[in-house]
């Protein structure tokens, strides 16, 4: 147990509870002077990005290029501000973390924190925090707790179980190998273990706080609701995933209470999470995000942007600046019952990547995941999947509900294309046992046939 990283944690947690109460104002003054910090280190210290804001480094947020996670990934050792910081040399300690196992939560060389993406968007991503970087981090993912209404502390210990990837450089396994302690005791477990030993470890521990992909939840609740799984958790957390409003209501059917949807990614940590009213807020303390559609440009509040710039304002070692993320999320206004006045992210819709484009009578068409939802999130019993090949569509049902037949999911895939427009597309639809998972675990809704770098 890092017990300085531990302290400076606990001390960020304690300041941020201050800022609850700021006002719109106030939290736009801190955004700008923060700004203004980060782009003055990364200026000092980036190659990369002197480059790439030539010309305008003193030019307005909105008038900066973005960064795509090729761009810095083609350039990190010149995108980082330390100079002895290599990317091979990352990558090296990554691999050997997974190869021959190791504390992920253990500091490479004593100084520095690593994670990598999956690459299921198109290309692996490698990040890197310092001591204090990672302490926000932390305190990021800590937040969600907070607002939550879950209390912690050192009269009340975090007894976490943590339903995801067990994979050693997912930065989940980062995290909680960081946090593990007397605070937060936490029960670690592997999406893809057989469902009678997860049942079984959780059962034992009894967790304060379930944790998990909303894959890994749905089933879950299944087993809560069939009465072999015996938990009482004071909150339940989805992360990493799409939450649809169907699995969230079987969530709260087994449990009590309404799931808190948290959004996050490796690259920024906590994004935004909900209060108590299940009302999420963008944490704007600690970055800037931009909805924007496919040229750039910023959309107006409540419509849904076909991607989001996100700018780190805590990152120096590997700065993120207008950062491009394919997530599809609607931003709202501010104002909540709970008093805080971040602004509200309406709904996250998925990625860019979760868009399949399929044949139509005039050319290729976009169809959104909500055309699968509607016919399939009745019909898997502990989740569905809709793959895309080559010959057409392959949807597999995680278990057969009640009523559904294979020959009725079938029709109601195929009705629900044809309304969207889709013309000549082949429809297979299996029973598995399991969903087909990521690297890291994860069981997408829709997987696409990969798309060109």
């Amino acid at each position: 147990m890092d017990l300085r990283l531990i302290s400076r944690v606990l001390y960020l947690r304690a300041a941020w509870r201050r800022r609850d109460h700021w006002k719109a104002a106030r939290i736009t003054a801190h955004q700008e002077r923060a700004l203004q910090e980060l782009r003055r280190a990364t200026y000092a210290g980036s190659e990369f990005y002197r480059r790439h804001h030539a010309g305008l480094h003193d030019a307005p947020l909105d008038r900066l290029p973005s960064v795509t996670k090729a761009d810095l990934m083609d350039h990190f050792d010149e995108a980082v501000t330390t100079a002895d910081l290599r990317l091979a040399d990352l990558e090296n300690h990554l691999r050997s973390l997974t190869e021959r196992g190791g504390d992920p939560g253990t500091p490479w060389k004593g100084r520095w924190w690593a994670a990598a993406t999956a690459g299921t968007t198109g290309r692996r991503g490698t990040f890197v925090w310092n001591r204090t970087e990672w302490a926000t981090v932390l305190a990021s993912y800590a937040r969600a707790n907070d607002w939550a209404g879950i209390p912690a502390g050192l009269t009340k210990p975090l007894k976490m179980a943590l339903v995801s990837s067990r994979v050693p450089t997912h930065q989940s396994a980062v995290v909680g190998a960081s946090l593990r302690s007397r605070l937060v005791p936490a029960l670690r477990l592997d999406v893809t273990a057989p469902m009678d030993e997860t049942v079984a470890a959780l059962n034992r521990f009894q967790p304060r706080i379930l944790v998990g992909y909303a894959s890994a939840l749905k089933p879950l609740a299944a087993e809560q609701r069939a009465g072999r799984l015996h938990i009482s958790p004071q909150g339940v957390m989805s992360a990493s995933e799409v939450l649809s409003p169907h699995t969230a209501a079987e969530l709260q059917a087994a449990w009590g209470s309404a799931p808190f949807d948290v959004y996050a990614a490796t690259e920024t940590a906590g994004i935004a999470s909900p209060c108590t009213y299940r009302n999420r807020h963008v944490y704007e303390d600690l970055l800037i995000i931009e909805a924007v559609d496919q040229a750039g440009n910023p959309v107006p509040p409540g419509t849904t942007g076909a991607k989001l710039l996100v700018t780190v304002l805590f990152s120096r070692t590997l700065p993120l600046i207008r950062y491009e993320m394919s997530d599809t999320v609607r931003l709202g206004g501010r104002g909540c019952p709970c008093g805080r006045s971040f602004t509200l992210l309406e709904d996250i819709e998925g990625r860019l990547e979760d868009v399949l484009r399929l044949p139509g009578k005039a050319g290729n068409v976009n169809v959104h995941p909500i055309v699968f939802h509607h016919a399939l999130d009745e019909a898997g019993s502990a989740g569905w999947q809709v793959i895309q090949e080559p010959s057409g569509l392959r949807v597999l049902l995680a278990g057969l509900a009640p009523g559904a037949s294979i020959e009725g999911v079938r029709a109601a895939v195929v009705s629900g294309l044809t309304v969207a427009g889709v013309v000549e597309t082949r429809v297979d639809v299996h029973v598995v046992e399991h969903l087909e998972r990521t690297a890291l675990g994860k069981a997408p809704f829709v997987r696409g046939l990969p798309r060109p770098l």
